[in-house]
């Protein structure tokens, strides 16, 4: 396809990917510190890498609907409703997302709900399935993800 907008859902993703692959590094360095600040700015530097990484994808996915003019989700759960949809074949297009990406995706996105409205309970051990979602390797698998068969 040679839309033009793929470049901007192609920014999106590599924005994605920078995000995850620094929010993995940031949680890989995430060791306890006497010094209340030096904990602090460790622990909010990596929720909020983490959240930049799950809205840069969601952007990503959101414009890839509006060149399939398809509306995004509506609603409450409309961010959950979004990854979704997107991962599951519809009558006129194929999945947007592979089902390993799909996983990561609402892992990520529980994630970001968690540290944007409970971030005063933020612990090492609440963020570990969405760091395992996307380690390095599904990172890396991101820039190949199935939307490029449109």
């Amino acid at each position: 396809m040679s839309d033009a907008r793929w470049t901007e859902v192609d920014d999106d993703v590599r924005s994605a990917v920078h995000h995850f692959s620094m929010a993995v590094t940031l949680h890989e360095r995430l060791v306890p510190h006497e010094d209340e600040v030096d904990q602090y700015r460790e622990g909010m530097a990596f929720m909020h890498a983490m959240e930049s990484g799950h809205t840069s994808f969601e952007n990503a996915m959101t414009r890839i609907l509006g060149m399939l003019q398809e509306e995004k989700p509506s609603g409450e759960s409309w961010h959950k409703d979004l990854v979704d949809r997107v991962s599951r074949a519809l009558e006129d297009r194929p999945a947007v997302l592979d089902p390993e990406t799909s996983r990561a995706a609402q892992e990520t996105r529980a994630f970001r709900n968690l540290a944007t409205r409970g971030y005063d309970t933020f612990s090492n051990e609440k963020c570990e399935p969405a760091v395992a979602a996307f380690q390095r390797d599904t990172v890396d698998s991101m820039r190949l993800t199935s939307y490029s068969r449109f």
